[in-house]
């Protein structure tokens, strides 16, 4: 079973966003995060340059006032120490790439 499948059967009776570790290298690290529906990433900031992916569902990916749709194949650059925060409309995969 590979890291989406994982995720995708552990969503099945999470609370929360599931998310695990790609990749990790020295400069970069890639993380993919499952939601259901509904779900939400709470208010959080990163401290380093980071772009999150929608590969699979719609989110609606909030920062600072304002709020952006995203859906599948779509794309938002993340600034450093900028509170952000992640609602999945539908069912989702994203793929958080930092580095």
């Amino acid at each position: 079973m590979n890291i989406i499948q994982i995720i995708m059967e552990q969503l099945n009776n999470a609370a929360h966003p599931v998310a695990r570790v790609l990749h990790h290298g020295s400069h970069c690290k890639t993380l993919a995060i499952g939601f259901k529906a509904g779900m939400t990433l709470k208010d959080h900031q990163t401290n380093v340059a980071a772009t999150l992916f929608v590969a699979r569902g719609e989110v609606i990916y909030k920062q600072e006032n304002q709020e952006y749709t995203l859906s599948a194949c779509s794309y938002m650059a993340i600034p450093v120490n900028t509170v952000h925060a992640v609602f999945a409309v539908t069912d989702s995969l994203c793929l958080l790439m930092q580095g």
